[in-house]
Formats: structure tokens, sequence, C-alpha cells
């Protein structure tokens, strides 16, 4: 079985909202067997709809639809399924039943137009809205289109979450005869065309079935290798293959073969050992701190913070001597080593890290353009493990999240060539 999502809405199409649902459902979708084909955006006018429908449906087995099915002028998806199938609305006494209960749990009472949420297409299997009004809809939709399915939810993403957590999955799970896996490859510290140089022999390669994706993103470059088939067994063996073989390709880039992000990695490694880390930040403004934090359990390992932002907040927070930023320049090795002692020595932490740099766009000089980090690690009992100049291109939001990316990248290898205090 194969689908296709189509997400309805002018909002869409404008940039108003970002298509969270879409990647949801794919994986979703993934998780049962059924690769998604295609993901469409049109808007909300009848005769795109009606278009846009009518081909995923000779394409695919599965149609999933979201948006369009709220109460306003512009909520047209039911009549436009209505005209492409040529059947009429019936109200679904399961689903007013359900509206009724929560609209009077409200104090209100339903109006014609809440009225209409409960009705669906005939011939429909009703999707149960637990989180909202409008009944999503599984319909069968005849010989015309090969007895392929569409199926229709609110684009609200909580309420379609639902729906297809509790209903669409486990439906279409019963009709699936295949199985899918997807294993991510993590990399840092190398580029996509480097990467794909190293590992050409192994994509050349790939067992049936198998496919390879590079996934290029803002600082650095991941992999997806996906292996679909009918026995669970034969497509795990065959996904674990083409990983093992990548690993040892190119082992000394790749930081997780699973969804674990980096500093999710490094908290992992942390805590495994006992250690503890503090950060001193200037060009970073908070970042890596937050990226940090953002892993759970993340108190246990990660002691503080250090936001110096000004080369007073430098010398007064971490002790960085004012000749030696009058001598380098805030934005030098020399001061990153220096605030990453500092870091140690007021946190108490087993490593301390640092940034400064110059994010942009102005503050840059042709001896310090913008986009130049300086940075350093330290650990206790040992002083200054190393520091690095680099240098990035990109506006300010990107070269920040390089400066993080980096500083998180020259941290993972410390730990993992062991270098512990």
């Amino acid at each position: 079985m194969r689908a296709e999502i189509v997400s309805v809405g002018d909002e869409l199409l404008k940039g108003q909202r970002v298509n969270t649902n879409a990647a949801f459902m794919a994986r979703a979708l993934g998780g049962i067997g059924v690769p998604v084909g295609r993901v469409v955006s049109c808007s909300d006018r009848e005769e795109e709809m009606l278009a846009v429908f009518a081909e995923s449906l000779e394409r695919a087995d599965i149609v999933l639809v979201t948006g369009g099915l709220g109460p306003t002028r512009d909520d047209r998806t039911k009549q436009a399924v209505q005209q492409l199938l040529g059947r009429g609305l019936e109200l679904s006494e399961e689903a007013y039943a359900n509206l009724a209960v929560r609209i009077k749990q409200r104090g209100l009472e339903v109006s014609d137009s809440l009225r209409d949420q409960a009705m669906v297409i005939e011939g429909s299997q009703v999707i149960a809205n637990t989180k909202g009004s409008a009944a999503g809809m599984i319909i069968p939709c005849g010989e015309r289109f090969q007895n392929h399915y569409l199926v229709l939810m609110p684009g609200v993403p909580s309420e379609m979450t639902a729906m297809m957590e509790l209903t669409v999955i486990p439906w279409f799970s019963a009709l699936s005869r295949s199985v899918i896996r997807h294993t991510p490859v993590k990399t840092v510290g190398i580029g996509e065309s480097t990467l794909a140089e190293m590992i050409v022999d192994i994509e050349d390669a790939l067992p049936e079935g198998t496919t390879l994706a590079y996934l290029p993103h803002a600082a650095g470059v991941s992999l997806m290798i996906s292996t679909i088939g009918r026995l669970r067994d034969e497509v795990d063996r065959d996904n674990r293959h083409v990983v093992d073989a990548i690993v040892q390709k190119s082992g000394k880039f790749i930081y997780a073969t699973s969804e674990l992000s980096l500093e999710e990695t490094i908290g992992g490694m942390l805590s495994a050992g006992g250690f503890t880390v503090a950060v001193a930040e200037s060009c970073t403004g908070g970042l890596v701190a937050s990226r940090l934090t953002d892993v759970p359990g993340s108190s246990a390992w990660f002691l503080q913070g250090f936001v110096v932002y000004s080369n007073q907040a430098k010398e007064k927070s971490l002790g960085v001597a004012g000749e030696l930023i009058e001598t380098f320049g805030a934005v030098s090795e020399e001061v990153a080593r220096s605030m990453a002692l500092g870091c140690l020595e007021k946190s108490g932490a087993d490593f301390a890290l640092s940034t400064t740099g110059i994010a942009g766009p102005s503050g840059g000089s042709p001896e310090k353009p913008v986009g130049m980090l300086c940075m350093a690690i330290a650990r206790k009992n040992s002083g200054v493990l190393l520091s690095r100049t680099l240098f990035m291109h990109g506006d300010r939001e990107l070269n920040k999240l390089r400066f993080s990316e980096a500083l998180l990248r020259e941290f993972w290898e410390c730990l993992r060539a062991g270098l512990t205090p």
C-alpha cells in the first residue's frame, strides 16, 4: 500500500503556517509499513481540491486530507468530496452525540453550524474527534478509484494527531502487508559531498527495497536508511547491513544511528561517566546552554551557564583580565581560553565550554570578519584541552546555530577520545 498526503488551506500556501501535520502523518504511516509517495498543499478552492484529490486517488491506495472541515465558509473539503464521489451527506448520530456533550459542557447549545460538523459523506467510517468538533472520515471510494481510500481529518494538529493514533493507524495497520524500517545516521564535521564520496560503493550496492537519503541541515548532514519489504527479519537485516557498512566507512563522523540529537548524545556520555559541564557564552547568547538543557534529565550533569556578552561581563563574571581583552580583542582564542578557565573555577564543573565571536551582520573587520568563532574547552585539574578559531558563512541566526554546533561537536570528540578528568 502507498499513501499520499494532501494539506488543504490557503494559509499553508501563503507561508502563514508550517505544515507539521504532513510530517507527523508520514512518520505514523511509515510505522505500519505504508510509505508516502507525495505530499501536496492546495488552496481552499473546490475546483483545485477536486483535481488534486482525483489525481492522488488514481495513484495512491490511501489519500489523507487535512483541513477544510470547519464551520466557516472557506471550509469546503466535504463539498469537494461530494462532487468528486457523487455522494450526499448524512448525520452521524455518534459524532453528533459526542459533539452535543462537548458543547453542553461549555454551557452552550448546539447551533446549526455546529450540527454540520457531525455531517459526514455517505458510506464513511466515522473517525471520532476527541479534541474538537469536526468529525473525521475514512471513505472507500469505489471502483472508479480502484477501491482506494480517502481519509478526511481536521487541520488542527491536536485533533489530527488524536484521530491518527486512535483510529486511522489501527484501521490501516490491519490492511498493510509491508514492513518499513527507517534508521537515521547522524554525522558531524563532514560535508554532504565528502560523505557521498566516502560511501559511494555502499550506495551503489544497496539491497532491493533499501534507499539512502541525504538530509542536509543548517548545522551539517544526516542520512536516512529506509528498507521496505514483507518480512520483518529480512527488512531489519538488510537495513542494519547498510547502516553497519556506513559506520565502518565513516564512523569517526557519526555520533548516533538513532533519533538522538548531538546534545542528547553528549548528555548520555556525561551521565555514563558521572561528569558535569558548565558553559560561558558570548556570541551564542545562551544557545549552547539552551540546547544542552533541552535534554531531559540534564540537571544531573549541567551545572550552570554564563552569558557574558560585554567585555565588562567577561571580566566581572569570569575573571577575564581587561589587559587580555585589550591586547588580543574580545574575539580571540586567548579570551576564549580565559573564559573557559573562569567558568571552570566559578562553576566547579568537570568541563567548561566557551564561545566568543562575531555573529553579524555588523561588527566584523578584515582581520576578524563576520562569522568568526573562537572557542575553548577546559577540564578540571587539566586546564585548557583545546581552543579553535573557525569561520562560518551565514546570517546572524544561522551563524549562532553553527557556532553552537561547532562547539558541541568539539566537545563530543573530546568525550569520545576519552579525555576525561
